[in-house]
């Protein structure tokens, strides 16, 4: 960190920024998906479905109705022996119980895994293998079919793994249509590292057709794998490496091809990515809005197995854990590139802004260009990012009803606000301009509802009343 935030955050949120920023180690005990089902379920948070529930639309349903909390579904109609998990990544507080520290070192604690990957161990075997299917067939998984107008049977939560020749190992989400039982149209996109990947293996430097990237499927992982698998570091960081950083996670050699999966992932499909292409879409995006069509390559699977007793993950589209996984590993780069220009102690991507276009940056305010200057890095830090508030240390950035408070009573639209026109946007913004083959295009807004420099601060700070023991006046 240095002398740099040191000088930032010289006030009386500096003792309290710095202690949040510095690097914390997460030094936890592996904890696979099933063991944090039972520290879930003893903390109250796990709910049980014992009725046959039906894989098309009907789990999507109820999954919807109780989204937020891990939901186990224990009979699956025409999958027997198989389980069904929803929303084990909707909520900040599962993580935490995950890496056994609190829901606050989340955000530092991520950002040390990123800074300081380390290596997996590689064992010989692993409960993701406990089972060896000894014909593929897609159609013997329990994927759901969520909304009439899907275009078919979606897997959701699949982490897909490859070693791109030029980088290394990646470690990415991608959205597979089951097409027949061998094989899934995958949504790639373009000039991400596992499409630049396959790309460099696929096609040679003219364009024509060359081979295909050897790739494995993980379904049901340990969450902290789930959030290594959402971060997009620098290329050339491996999210395996940030996982490891995060917790113990060893790996084991997949058996038809030359990869490493979590050893104690519930299930593992094992294929290539091929030049061949095919429709993908519609389906929902994290803004719960439907995605277009796209010609998307294919993968076919050469090899699927499997835990005793699977738990097959089903992530709801747009749901709060969609969410959660995209937004929340954005909060650290926001983080980091504020802190540059000003004392940052907080920053939130809220679930109204489908956890991928809005946030709320919280600082100790300096200097009168502070609000500024932080909208500027918080948009160089998520590049995603379309409309920023900036408001002060006492608003709580998890209130709605706090921050809109600071922009009614801090803020002028004709001083503090900032609108930057023909920006890079985000592909899931609908409202943003859309060309193939090109960046989307987007305007973007900066609220400053922080203080108003040089006024003085008791016109602007809330009245608090001192608190009652209600017992007292409540009791008959």
């Amino acid at each position: 960190m240095g002398g740099r935030l040191s000088r930032v955050c010289e006030g009386r949120a500096g003792a309290r920024i710095i202690r949040y920023l510095v690097a914390l180690s997460c030094e936890v005990e592996t904890m696979s998906l099933r063991e944090f089902l039972t520290k879930a379920e003893e903390a109250g948070l796990l709910r049980r479905v014992i009725r046959p529930v039906s894989t098309r639309f009907e789990l999507a349903r109820v999954a919807h109705a109780l989204d937020g909390r891990p939901v186990l579904f224990e009979s699956v109609e025409g999958y027997a022996g198989w389980r069904v998990l929803t929303g084990p990544c909707s909520e900040r507080q599962h993580f935490a119980l995950a890496l056994g520290i609190p829901v606050e070192r989340l955000p530092a604690c991520l950002a040390d895994a990123v800074s300081n990957p380390q290596e997996p161990p590689l064992v010989e075997s692993g409960p993701c293998q406990s089972v060896v299917r000894p014909v593929v067939d897609l159609n013997s998984l329990p994927i759901l079919r969520h909304l009439p107008q899907d275009a078919g049977r979606y897997v959701t939560s699949a982490v897909v793994i490859v070693d791109d020749p030029e980088h290394g190992r990646n470690m990415a989400y991608h959205r597979l249509l089951q097409l027949d039982e061998r094989t899934f149209a995958a949504r790639l996109v373009e000039n991400r590292g596992t499409e630049s990947a396959w790309r460099r293996v696929a096609f040679t430097d003219e364009g024509e057709m060359d081979g295909a990237l050897p790739c494995a499927i993980c379904i049901g992982v340990p969450l902290h794998v789930n959030l290594a698998a959402a971060i997009s570091p620098a290329p050339g960081v491996d999210e395996l490496g940030i996982a490891q950083a995060l917790a113990p996670t060893p790996l084991v050699q997949c058996r038809t091809v030359d990869l490493q999966v979590p050893a104690e992932a519930e299930i593992v499909l094992e294929g290539r990515i091929t030049t061949r292409m095919a429709c993908e879409g519609p389906f929902p995006d994290l803004t719960e809005t439907m995605d277009a069509v796209r010609e998307q390559p294919v993968i076919e699977i050469s090899a699927v197995t499997h835990r005793e007793h699977p738990i097959y993950h089903g992530l709801l589209p747009g749901g709060l854990e969609h969410k959660l996984l995209m937004g929340m590993p954005r909060e650290p780069t926001i983080l980091a590139e504020v802190s540059r220009v000003a004392c940052c102690t907080g920053v939130l991507i809220t679930p109204g802004g489908a956890s991928w276009l809005h946030a709320v940056v919280q600082i100790d305010k300096q200097g009168p260009d502070d609000g500024r200057r932080a909208i500027e890095a918080a948009f160089r830090g998520h590049g995603s990012l379309k409309h920023l508030v900036v408001v002060d240390t006492d608003v709580n950035i998890h209130d709605p009803g706090e921050v809109e408070w600071a922009i009614a009573t801090r803020f002028q639209a004709d001083k503090d606000l900032m609108i930057l026109s023909g920006q890079p946007g985000s592909s899931l913004d609908p409202s943003g301009v859309h060309i193939p083959g090109k960046k989307a295009c987007t305007a973007k807004m900066g609220l400053d509802a922080t203080i108003p420099w040089g006024r003085e601060r008791a016109g602007f700070d809330k009245v608090s009343y001192a608190p009652v023991d209600l017992d007292r006046w409540l009791a008959e």
